[in-house]
């Protein structure tokens, strides 16, 4: 049975649409941060695989990198640990960040390559171990001060930021016609392991990439405003106004500093997107419309 008439244009009109942008990015790289409901609903997950493995098909060069925080508590939970927060940062001591890297570099991480590898591409897995990949920094997190008390240093253990990027690793996979999956773990001078937030590694890793575009999955249809409309097409200057009249804030704020960052820092377009849409990724990619927040 074949396509009605309606329903044949519908699929040519896509198609023709996504020319264009097959053609503008063939060559070029895009690192997306996985996370959230697009990495724990089953139909999601295999429409995320779907849409990387695509992407490679037709020549542009997805990087994944993907957090694991909801994974990492359960096995927390059934290890008996107490997840605890700090300014939503997870207290990381030696034992917890043993936790993490089974969880981010092991569970997770297998899960996404594997994932991909079904749908018929080549993923391989690495941490910002392999390679000498993520050097890391421990993040120093303060008290806010107050009248009548000075801002403390607050020390929350094995969590940092990023110190530097080696991408040759990375390189060698993507010219390899491999797709490499990320796990934000990096390794500081002290020779211990730290977590790192997958956004800020998303972020670095587009901008030692030189990639054409970072994008950020989420929970959310992208940037609303006061009246809840989404905004897009933002230039950095838009950008720090919402951040400087509150439109921005709350968990927001990290994410847009991190595409705010990357865009600054030569990446040509950040998104932050709904990962709660059936192949958001493709959407936003090759379509006019798109579903979320374009920066530039």
């Amino acid at each position: 049975m074949g396509l009605n008439a309606k329903a044949a244009a519908d699929v040519a009109h896509v198609l023709s649409e996504a020319l264009p942008y097959i053609q503008r990015f063939a060559g070029r790289t895009v690192v997306i941060k996985y996370g959230g409901n697009a990495m724990t609903d089953e139909r999601l997950k295999a429409g995320f695989a779907r849409d990387v493995v695509l992407m490679k098909t037709v020549g542009i060069n997805p990087v994944v990198v993907h957090g694991g925080g909801p994974q990492i508590g359960r096995l927390l939970e059934r290890l008996g640990k107490e997840s605890e927060f700090v300014q939503g940062m997870r207290v990381t001591d030696a034992e917890t960040m043993d936790v993490v890297e089974m969880v981010l570099g092991g569970l997770v991480n297998k899960e996404i390559v594997n994932l991909i590898n079904r749908h018929g591409g080549q993923a391989v897995g690495l941490t910002g171990k392999d390679g000498d990949l993520i050097r890391a920094r421990k993040l120093q997190m303060t008290t806010p001060e107050t009248a009548d008390r000075p801002s403390e240093i607050i020390d929350i253990g094995h969590v940092g930021e990023v110190e530097s990027i080696d991408a040759s690793v990375v390189d060698m996979l993507v010219h390899g016609d491999f797709i490499p999956v990320v796990a934000p773990i990096g390794v500081g001078e002290d020779g211990f392991s730290y977590n790192i937030n997958a956004d800020l590694v998303a972020g670095k890793m587009a901008e030692v990439l030189k990639a054409e575009k970072l994008i950020l999955l989420t929970n959310t249809p992208g940037l609303l405003d006061a009246k809840g409309q989404l905004l897009t097409g933002l230039t950095t200057t838009d950008v720090g106004r919402l951040i400087a009249d509150g439109t921005i804030h709350g968990g927001m704020l990290p994410k847009i500093r991190c595409a705010l960052d990357a865009v600054k820092s030569g990446v040509r377009t950040a998104h932050i997107i709904d990962g709660r849409v059936p192949h958001a990724v493709l959407v936003e990619l090759f379509t006019d419309e798109g579903v979320g927040t374009l920066i530039k």
